[in-house]
């Protein structure tokens, strides 16, 4: 585990693709070790392939090689393999009272796309994990209710996510406009799903998205 804090320090410091000092003291204040336990991490990273050393002067310059990279590549897909793989774990909250609206222009798309008519409404939760809405749905492909111009009005395309709660089926909707990552997770289903889930505002919840 110290070895990854060190590499990951070393990566914040520009160590990627060229060298830069090793300040001992203050990586061993960051990680709250000595820093003679630095050094030795970095002499068991040197014979690992992970770090390359030089000595300019007095100080120590490190690099992370591509071994070392390779690592944290692998490192950092299996942890997103691991969070991001579909859930999102958050929190009932009110919305604007807009969902109504947009379900109901958009519901002959759902039914016909999805396969259910939406209740006239959105379960809209405030994700706590992960970051994002992004983050949960990064390898998922999802259904595309085309865009369309009704009584002089536009209505862009919606990306539909299906997705389960509790056993119920439902889907996570995001206009595909959509360029910051929301923090607001927009579910419609066929059903009034605060009603039938019991829920309420601050009640926390999982949605997991049906691949």
């Amino acid at each position: 585990m110290k070895k990854i804090k060190l590499l990951l320090s070393l990566a914040r410091r520009g160590a990627i693709g060229g060298r830069v000092p090793a300040a001992l003291r203050e990586l061993a204040e960051e990680l709250g070790v000595s820093p003679q336990s630095i050094l030795r991490l970095l002499e068991e990273m040197e014979a690992e392939g992970l770090v390359e050393r030089s000595v300019v002067g007095r100080k120590t310059h490190v690099e992370i090689t591509s071994r070392g990279l390779a690592f944290l590549e692998e490192l950092c897909d299996e942890i997103s393999g691991v969070l991001y793989d579909g859930v999102i774990v958050g929190e009932v909250v009110s919305g604007l009272g807009e969902g109504a609206y947009y379900v109901k222009q958009y519901s002959h798309l759902m039914k016909e796309y999805l396969g259910f008519e939406p209740y006239p409404g959105t379960l809209n939760i405030r994700v706590l994990f992960p970051k994002t809405v992004f983050d949960a749905l990064c390898n998922v492909r999802p259904v595309i209710l085309p865009g369309f111009v009704k009584d002089g009005r536009t209505f862009g395309d919606v990306k539909a996510y299906r997705v389960r709660i509790n056993g119920m089926e439902g889907a996570l909707v995001i206009p595909s406009r959509t360029v910051h990552p929301p923090r607001i997770a927009e579910i419609v289903a066929p059903v009034y799903l605060r009603k039938e889930l019991n829920l309420r505002d601050g009640d926390r919840i999982t949605v997991r998205v049906v691949r």
